[in-house]
């Protein structure tokens, strides 16, 4: 069983982290005791195979001396059930100062110090011996979100830098309205409508009819063509930022015809430039 113990500064990165790290499969509880952290390992050891890969954050929150879980640290290390790393967490002073700022959240040390800045330097002080059993520490102060996830999954996603990145196509009628959850949204009503045609009306763009019936046409061919150059451009960006679920949005009319033959046509390419692809139908099925 994989233990990692995220720990470091208030205003480090612990919290941006753990989200990156639970998005590469790691099991995440905040803010853990180190009197619960024995029971817990042990609790996850039983179970076997749910909670293989746990990481708990532990910081000043837990308002303990440390010595305890420095004590618990060398326990889980010795012990060959577990393969336990830590990672420490640090910025510059200036640099938490201004994270704190920007959040305007408390410092959790803010008042018994009275300033921030007496507050980081103190909790500097009281990690100390921590940050000097860490496997691994990262400065954070020149980190973006992206940044920071390409070298946590250089360190504990098996040596790739990269986030896989999963595609949404979904085909949509604008009468019903955008989905909300789009990141890209193209509009297809420049096409011929397959529902002017008697034979079409009733049927929709999973129909092979209607499907050739919109490929028919130049301009439909034409988009197709300009639409995928631009996704081979972009889908690589995407996932080196680090986003995990890119939402493309297809809209016609009312959803039935050109938009759900366009999402056919797009997730095709889009699985054959090896990335995860899903396909929906939102207002397919609607009157």
């Amino acid at each position: 069983m994989e233990i990692l113990i995220i720990s470091g500064l208030s205003g480090g990165g612990k919290s941006k982290a753990a989200s990156i790290l639970e998005d590469i499969g790691y099991y995440i509880v905040d803010n853990m005791p180190a009197g619960m952290i024995l029971k817990f390992a042990e609790f996850c050891s039983a179970v076997r195979g749910k909670y293989d890969r746990a990481a708990l954050v532990y910081d000043v929150r837990a308002g303990e001396d440390f010595q305890e879980f420095l004590h618990v640290l060398e326990e889980l290390r010795s012990n060959r059930a577990y393969t336990c790393r830590l990672l420490f967490l640090e910025a510059s002073v200036d640099t938490i100062i201004m994270r704190y700022k920007e959040t305007r959240r408390p410092h959790p040390l803010y008042a018994a110090y009275g300033s921030i800045e007496a507050a980081v330097r103190h909790e500097m002080e009281l990690l100390r011996p921590v940050r000097e059993k860490a496997d691994f520490i990262i400065n954070s102060t020149t980190y973006s979100t992206a940044k920071l996830r390409g070298e946590l999954l250089r360190l504990f996603g098996g040596g790739s830098t990269r986030a896989d990145l999963t595609v949404n196509v979904v085909s949509f009628g604008f009468k019903y309205g955008i989905p909300m959850e789009a990141d890209l949204v193209f509009d297809v009503r420049f096409m011929p409508n397959p529902y002017y045609i008697e034979e079409l009306r009733q049927k929709t763009g999973l129909s092979q009819d209607v499907y050739d019936y919109v490929f028919s046409f130049p301009q439909t061919q034409t988009f197709m063509e300009r639409l995928e150059n631009l996704l081979d451009f972009l889908l690589p960006y995407y996932q080196e930022e680090g986003k995990a679920v890119l939402v493309i949005a297809i809209g016609c009319t009312g959803g039935h015809h050109r938009s759900v033959a366009v999402t056919r046509a797009l997730v095709d390419h889009i699985r054959s430039l090896g990335c995860q692809v899903t396909e929906n139908h939102r207002d397919m099925t609607r009157n």
